[in-house]
């Protein structure tokens, strides 16, 4: 799906629920309201393989706008540091260092308005009752992050960012405002892509309809096709379907098959094969 901006990602889900007449349908990795773009949902049987299709490097295209810090980091936030000029100082190669320094770390603070926990709460909730949130630094996956267009009239900067699950690119705006002597944060974001599946070929929220959404599902195996390939015999396939140990997968995790039906995922524990998710039924 194609979701604009506004909506939430359960919103998205709702309407594909409703279009379909089905209960079981769910997203894999949630934008928010915000923010527009690819958002892949799941239906029926495929929402077993939600955390695989999450596991996916995620590709974004945004612009950080610099000048002053919001309290959610990005846009729809309310200002939280007086107006900084300080960013004029910044020129294209500050700004590609700075990228280049952030890409490198290996953890991040989520922002105050997350959905973090802290203290057995969502970050964001407390955030909302006016609490003081203070979120430790996470790992984080940073594939990369390029710059795009600088309008230093604006004090506005295209960035790319390539990602793995958690990554927060509000997080990126504001932490490239600080990195320069100045305060940011991100003014638009869009997903573009999670693995191999492109913005280009989703489906727009206002065609949600029964015969659209039916066009546009996607074969199940899709959605595990980043994992390697096992293809069982008709009797070990017998065996994964029954939970029984199977001799050692060639990865950690892969895509399970008898013929061209896929079966589940299966992992390997302690140099056996064993379902991680099965697809019987």
């Amino acid at each position: 799906m194609d979701k604009p901006a506004g909506p939430t990602s359960h919103d998205v889900v709702d309407a594909v629920r409703r279009a379909l007449g089905m209960r079981r349908v769910g997203h894999a990795g949630t934008l928010d309201p915000p923010a527009t773009g690819l958002l892949v949902v799941l239906t029926g049987r495929a929402t077993r393989l939600t955390r695989f299709v999450a596991m996916l490097p995620k590709r974004y295209a945004g612009t950080v706008q610099f000048g002053w810090e919001t309290s959610t980091d990005d846009a729809a936030g309310t200002p939280t540091s007086p107006p900084d000029a300080s960013w004029r100082d910044a020129d294209p190669a500050r700004l590609r260092a700075a990228l280049e320094e952030i890409a490198a770390q290996a953890v991040q603070v989520p922002p105050a308005v997350s959905a973090k926990q802290q203290d057995g709460e969502r970050a964001y909730r407390k955030a909302r009752r006016g609490e003081t949130v203070s979120l430790a630094a996470v790992p984080v996956r940073i594939d990369r992050i390029d710059m795009g267009a600088w309008d230093a009239e604006a004090g506005a900067l295209d960035i790319e960012v390539t990602c793995g699950a958690g990554t927060y690119i509000r997080a990126i705006a504001r932490d490239l405002g600080r990195a320069v002597g100045s305060r940011a944060h991100l003014s638009r974001l869009r997903r573009v892509a999670i693995g191999e599946w492109t913005v280009a070929a989703a489906l727009p929220l206002d065609r949600v309809a029964p015969a659209e959404v039916g066009v546009a599902l996607r074969p199940l195996a899709e959605a595990v096709a980043h994992l390697p390939r096992l293809a069982l015999t008709p009797e070990d396939a017998r065996r994964f379907r029954f939970g029984q140990k199977l001799s050692a997968p060639p990865a950690p995790l892969v895509a399970v098959f008898e013929g061209d039906a896929l079966l589940g995922v299966g992992e390997d524990r302690d140099g056996a094969l064993c379902a991680a998710v099965g697809l019987a039924s």
